[in-house]
């Protein structure tokens, strides 16, 4: 929180930084609750910006509950943490092991386990969807890490690795000395995933947002949930207009599929919106994020496919997931025509029946999400 000005929330500059030092504060209050400090870190989000870690005394969660096992040569940044906290955020949806390597609060790609996959293999499917952008990335795990994956993991740069725990032979292998490339690498026993809500129900009202504007006014919101708590909740798509009547979607994604929707689902949660994600066999073929039209999403996602996916998979019978609904079946059809077989996406355009009748047409299995989820930060 770096408000240079009063917000109308009454919280100030010299509400955590000393006027007479210009130090970050040991302690502050906001919106009832206390926060100690952590630490002053390395920067904020580049180097010449200061930033301080907090988090509430009464509640170290799985970010603010977290543990150096390993340092680098300096501590934390902004930056850092903000990967470490999406990336977190997207595991902890999965009871399976996965993982998820996140870059500039995006992932660049993210797995869980299938058909009883070992850890190595979570780690390579996410990794290897964009090897390029993983590089440098924080890479989050839901389960222990054994030594086979941090041997992987040692291959090629990585900031961060953060997990529940780690077994002595994988701290030994990222203790190595003699690497050149990864000896500052940064190892965090991170707290409780399950402290972070993931579904509607649950309440979240202490763990709410903060975003600061520009001329230091807040906006305070409720964190992104989901009411989608399995396959169950994606309903075969529905949709109704004059010109179409009532339209249903009548392809049927295999069982396979109907889990690596559930997998895009979650994944896309914490993409950068405009959002789309492509999965198979449980791990992400690309990731297309941050464009300002629908169909430029997947366009991206499919290039990034063809010139940077170096995973096992084929992007032919795979599937889809969209943040936000279709205005037009133009990316439907971009989607189709790549070899996409299942697509989730949420309700809402007036032209869904005529999205639907086109999935239809093209031998696509639509299913509608119960909401959107954009993601703005």
């Amino acid at each position: 929180m770096s408000s240079q000005h009063q917000s109308q929330s009454g919280l100030t500059r010299n509400t955590y930084l000393s006027s007479n030092t210009g130090e970050y504060l040991d302690t502050f209050d906001f919106a009832g609750t206390r926060y100690e400090k952590v630490e002053d870190l390395r920067y904020g989000t580049n180097p010449h910006q200061t930033a301080a870690f907090y988090r509430p005394v009464d509640n170290h969660g799985a970010i603010g509950g977290m543990e150096i096992l390993k340092s680098g040569k300096s501590g934390l940044s902004q930056t850092n943490l903000e990967d470490i906290s999406y990336a977190l955020n997207t595991v902890k949806f999965f009871d399976s092991p996965a993982c998820a390597c996140m870059k500039h609060v995006n992932p660049s790609g993210a797995a869980v386990a299938v058909a009883n996959q070992r850890l190595l293999e979570v780690y390579q499917k996410a990794r290897d969807c964009d090897p390029r952008a993983a590089f440098g990335s924080v890479v989050a795990f839901n389960s222990r890490v054994d030594w086979e994956t941090a041997a992987e993991i040692m291959k090629t740069f990585v900031e961060c690795v953060v997990a529940p725990d780690f077994s002595s032979e994988s701290m030994a292998i990222f203790e190595d000395t003699d690497s050149k490339m990864n000896r500052q690498i940064r190892i965090i026993r991170c707290g409780d995933i399950g402290t972070i809500p993931k579904y509607m129900e649950q309440n979240a009202a202490t763990q709410r947002t903060v975003k600061v504007l520009h001329d230091g006014s807040l906006v305070i919101a409720d964190p992104l949930l989901t009411a989608v708590r399995g396959v169950d909740d994606l309903a075969p798509a529905q949709g109704e207009n004059k010109k179409m009547g009532h339209v249903v979607s009548t392809v049927e994604p295999s069982p396979g599929q109907l889990l690596d929707l559930l997998t895009a689902w979650y994944i896309n949660m914490n993409v950068r919106s405009n959002g789309v994600v492509l999965v198979k066999e449980g791990g992400t073929l690309a990731v297309g994020t941050g464009e300002q039209d629908r169909v430029g999403a997947v366009e991206q996602a499919l290039v990034k496919y063809k010139e940077k996916y170096q995973g096992k998979e084929n992007i032919a019978g795979s599937v889809m997931a969209s943040d936000g609904f279709f205005p037009f079946p133009d990316a439907v059809e971009v989607a189709a025509e790549a070899g996409v077989k299942a697509i989730v996406a949420p309700a809402g355009s007036l032209r869904d029946a005529d999205v639907i009748a086109r999935a239809n047409e093209l031998g696509v299995a639509l299913r509608h999400a119960p909401e959107r989820i954009f993601s703005h930060h």
